[in-house]
C-alpha cells in the first residue's frame, strides 16, 4: 500500500512549497503536527535557495516516524557523487525514513536534453566508489517523469517515478509504461472553495507559470490539450483537471480517481491558503478523510 522498494508511505501525503517561507522552529512545529495527524510522508521541493538534502535532514532529525520525500533534488544543483554520498548517510542516519527523487527541474537549459543528462547523472550516481559505510537500509530513488522515455528510465534505474500536474488519464498511462512493480506518486494540488468562479480564478493563477513555460506546455499538449485550452490562463476543463477545487467530499473523491487509475500514492498540494497563514486546517480535515484510523 503505496510502498517504494518496501517502504510504505501510505496512500496519501502531504506536498508543499510553504516550508521554503518558514524558520526552522515553524518547520519544526508542522511537520511534527503532521507526523500526530497520522501522515506518513511529506514531500517537498527544491525551488528558492535551501539545500534539498540539507532540508530533509533537517525534517528528519526533527520527526520519529514520518517520511521525508524530495520532490525533487534538481540535478543541476550538486553532483552525482555528493547526491549519493548525501542520501547514503541519511539512509544510514534514518534508516528507511528517506525517499531522493530527483528531476531534471530548474532553469530552461537550451541545447540540454532532459533524457540524456538524467541518464549521464545516474551513470555517475551508480559509479560512485566510497569509503562511506554502506548502511542497512537502501537509498530509495524515483525519478520526476512525465513522457514515455523518461518513465521508462524511472522503471529501470529508480525505483518508480513521481508526476507533478498531470490529470487522472496521464496516471493511467504512467502505469502502463511503469508495469505493475514500479512505485508511481502523483502530485496533486486542492482547493477548498465550493464557487466554481472562485475556485477557478484561484487556481488559474496557481496554474499561471506551468500553462506558460514550454515544457509544460509540451506535457499539457500530451495530455491531449488543445493549444485553446492551455492558452489564456487555461479553459474550464483543463483547470478542473489540474486542480480538485470544492468540499472534502468532493476533493477527496477526486483524489481517489489517481488510486483507481493506478497511482500507488498521492501527495497532495493545499493551494489557495491566504499569504502568511498556514494550511494546517487544511491538512486536518484532508487527514479525517484520506487517513487510515
Amino acid at each position: 500500500m503505496g510502498g517504494v522498494d518496501g517502504l510504505d508511505l501510505g496512500r496519501f501525503g502531504v506536498y508543499t512549497f510553504d516550508f521554503e517561507h518558514r524558520s526552522a522552529a515553524r518547520m519544526r512545529e508542522s511537520i511534527q503536527e503532521l507526523e500526530e495527524q497520522g501522515w506518513q510522508a511529506f514531500w517537498f521541493p527544491e525551488l528558492l535557495g535551501r539545500d534539498a538534502l540539507t532540508h530533509a535532514a533537517y525534517l528528519l532529525s526533527c520527526t520519529e516516524r514520518i517520511r521525508v520525500v524530495n520532490s525533487i533534488a534538481q540535478i543541476w544543483s550538486r553532483g552525482a557523487r555528493w547526491a549519493y554520498g548525501a542520501a547514503l548517510l541519511l539512509a544510514d542516519a534514518y534508516p528507511d525514513r528517506h525517499v531522493l527523487g530527483l528531476g531534471f527541474g530548474g532553469e530552461p537549459r537550451p541545447g540540454v536534453k532532459p533524457l540524456a543528462a538524467m541518464v549521464e547523472y545516474l551513470d555517475e550516481m551508480d559509479a560512485v566508489e566510497t569509503p562511506n559505510p554502506v548502511p542497512q537500509a537502501p537509498i530509495r530513488r524515483i525519478l520526476a517523469a512525465y513522457g514515455p522515455k523518461m518513465l521508462e528510465l524511472a522503471r529501470d534505474r529508480a525505483a518508480g517515478a513521481q508526476t507533478y500536474h498531470v490529470n487522472v488519464a496521464h496516471t493511467a498511462q504512467a502505469r502502463e509504461i511503469l508495469g505493475p512493480d514500479a512505485f508511481l506518486a502523483v502530485e496533486h494540488a486542492v482547493l477548498f472553495e465550493s464557487d466554481p468562479g472562485k475556485a477557478r480564478a484561484i487556481a488559474r493563477e496557481h496554474l499561471h507559470p506551468y500553462l506558460t513555460t514550454p515544457y509544460n506546455v509540451a506535457k499539457f499538449r500530451r495530455l491531449g490539450y488543445s493549444e485553446e485550452e492551455i492558452a489564456g490562463g487555461g479553459s474550464d476543463r483543463i483547470v478542473d483537471d489540474l486542480v480538485f477545487w470544492g468540499d472534502l467530499d468532493a476533493i477527496a473523491e477526486k483524489l481517489h480517481a489517481h488510486i483507481d487509475a493506478g497511482a500507488d500514492h498521492v501527495a497532495v498540494q493545499v493551494i489557495g491558503v491566504e499569504p502568511g497563514r498556514s494550511a494546517m486546517p487544511q491538512w486536518r480535515m484532508l487527514g479525517d478523510a484520506l487517513l487510515p484510523r
